[in-house]
This record gives structure tokens, sequence and C-alpha cells, in this order.
């Protein structure tokens, strides 16, 4: 169950810097996505509280920064265009395999 936690509170993270980025692209609903971007950091935050209590924090941590940094950067590419060549997509990866890496000696 903590493990579920735990990824759902890593695609949580991706919630605040996409309300931060579309607060910047729709200023008619700044609040509207500011108020995603505050809920979905607390919700996150939360998560990552009920993951953390049976696994260690140092592994919850990286895999709940790793979801988000590579779900934002997927996020960035496919939906912003976001630029990208194959160094930058090289080390995205490297950020996954460290995720599931950790998840699989744990």
């Amino acid at each position: 169950m903590q493990w579920i936690l735990l990824i759902c509170a890593g695609l949580l993270e991706i919630g605040w810097p996409l309300g931060f980025k579309l607060a910047g692209l729709h200023e008619k609903y700044f609040y509207h996505f500011i108020a995603l971007s505050v809920v979905s950091m607390g919700l996150s935050g939360f998560l990552l509280y009920l993951a953390q209590k049976s696994i260690p924090i140092g592994t919850a941590y990286v895999i709940w920064t790793g979801i988000g940094a590579v779900g934002t950067v997927l996020l960035g590419i496919f939906f912003f265009h976001d630029s990208t060549n194959l160094y930058h997509l090289l080390f995205v990866f490297l950020i996954l395999t460290g995720v599931v890496g950790l998840k699989l000696v744990h």
C-alpha cells in the first residue's frame, strides 16, 4: 500500500509545475491554476508523509522527486513543445532507471 501511495504522491508532484505553467499561459484562470498547484503540492507532500512511514526516507524522496521530474519533463515535451535532444532524453532515462532500480533493491 505504501508503494501505491508513493507513486500517487509522485504523480501529484507533476501537478504543481503544471499548474504554474498553465497559470502563466492562461491569465484568465490564473487563480484556478495556482490553486491546482497548491492542492497538488499539499496532497503530494501528505502522501509522501504516509508512504515514508514504512519506506526509508531517502528511497521515498528519490522516487517521489524522480517521478515528478520525469513526468514534468515528458509533459513539457509532449504538450508544451519543450525542446529536447538525444542527451536530454538519455539523462531523463537515467533518472527513470534510478527510480526503478531503487524500487527493485528495496
